[in-house]
């Protein structure tokens, strides 16, 4: 009997362990279903109610002679705006954006500055706009900064009295039982009220002895009543009158190289140049493959030499302003793997040569290029030759060594 008792014993035992198997199954079956039903109710109230965007306002544009700070729209951003030295501002300096979209404040625009509209010339002097200035022309016998004091009558030692051309009469009219005489725009009495002259104004001395605004790019010409710009020759007067322009001597067929050799433009001219390879020497020996680079020969397995020989070479041509503000980039060297080859891992840059390396530095700017940098400004005309090489390594082995070759012809001219 006892040993049907430990049968049934472990019977009992058995039917409880099958029992709270089925128990903790239908219970992580049930965590399940509560979890999936949870993520369905939360994705459904995301996709529902999305995040509102930011809001944000229309772009805003630099007035005209006048520059923006600032390039974030969102709400509570703030954008800035100033004016061009000669011009004020009109409007607001900061605008806010606000929340309903809009921008505070009024449009900011640039008006020139008139130093001349208090009329702060007296006793018939005529006005002349300057840049932040302003200058009095006095009609005779007045002088002094606003024609303020009376003056020994003397013509001025910038008026032109030996051409008909610059010397007019005045008009004149009876006013109040006196006669008052006047001078054209451009014009200065001379002389007394009885034999005056109205005789021409030199604004090129005027402006140059007086440091105003630079009137012309190049050469100012004197003419009656006015002045004018001339430009070197090469160059073109732009339209304001004042500017000069390179003409490009190439793009318009005004050159006469020949076959074989290519035109370069330049500063007010135009070079011919025909780039020739390295001559061979040894093992080493190059190709031309295009106008402008040289390839090396393939090198015999044993010749180190020769591997270590430029690659390439490449020819370089740089027009340049003379006194170029520096430092200014002037040319990049980057590196380019072969499809299907692991590129370099590691680039090295140098100066190889030239004859006038101390005015230029080679610096990276990313890890597969270098730049060539203009530090000590160069005085033309002169041409400046500077040589630039690249080496690249794989794993620090040298791989190979590229050469470019450049040439700067620097203009006469700071335009």
């Amino acid at each position: 009997q006892s040993c049907l008792s430990r049968q049934q014993l472990l019977a009992a035992i058995r039917q409880m362990q099958q029992l709270l198997k089925g128990q903790e199954t239908r219970f992580s079956e049930g965590l399940r279903a509560v979890r999936s039903r949870l993520s369905t109710i939360h994705a459904s109230l995301a996709r529902a109610a999305p995040e509102p965007p930011a809001a944000s306002c229309p772009a805003l544009q630099a007035p005209a002679d006048g520059r923006k700070f600032g390039t974030k729209y969102l709400v509570d951003h703030e954008v800035h705006f100033a004016c061009d030295p000669g011009f004020q501002l009109l409007g607001s300096s900061t605008r806010m954006c606000q929340a309903n979209g809009s921008w505070t404040g009024q449009e900011p625009r640039c008006a020139e500055i008139s130093e001349c509209s208090s009329s702060p010339c007296q006793n018939g002097g005529t006005c002349l706009e300057g840049l932040n200035h302003f200058k009095c022309l006095c009609p005779a016998p007045w002088t002094g900064s606003t024609c303020q004091y009376q003056a020994q009558t003397a013509p001025p030692a910038w008026s032109v009295t030996d051409d008909p051309a610059f010397s007019r009469q005045p008009r004149c009219a009876q006013i109040a039982q006196s006669q008052q005489c006047s001078c054209d725009p451009g014009f200065h009495m001379s002389g007394t009220a009885s034999n005056g002259i109205c005789q021409d104004l030199n604004e090129c001395e005027v402006y140059q002895r007086e440091g105003g605004p630079r009137l012309c790019a190049h050469a100012c010409v004197n003419i009656p009543g006015s002045f004018r710009c001339s430009c070197p020759a090469g160059y073109v007067l732009l339209g304001d009158g004042k500017s000069c322009e390179d003409i490009d001597e190439c793009s318009l067929s005004q050159d006469n190289c020949t076959d074989g050799s290519t035109c370069i433009n330049t500063g007010g001219g135009f070079q011919c140049v025909t780039p020739r390879c390295p001559p061979a020497a040894g093992n080493v020996s190059y190709v031309k493959t295009s106008p402008f680079q040289c390839e090396r020969n393939p090198c015999p397995m044993e010749s180190r030499s020769c591997h270590q020989a430029p690659k390439t070479v490449s020819f370089h041509y740089l027009p340049l302003p003379s006194k170029l503000r520096t430092p200014a980039p002037l040319f990049r060297m980057a590196t380019a793997a072969a499809p299907g080859r692991p590129g370099p891992d590691s680039l090295r840059f140098g100066i190889a040569g030239g004859n006038n390396r101390g005015h230029f530095v080679v610096q990276r700017s990313d890890r597969h290029t270098g730049e060539l940098i203009l530090v000590q400004s160069l005085q033309g005309p002169r041409v400046v030759h500077v040589d630039v090489d690249m080496s690249e390594y794989l794993d620090r082995a040298f791989q190979a060594k590229h050469l470019s070759k450049i040439t700067v012809f620097v203009s006469a001219y700071e335009f």
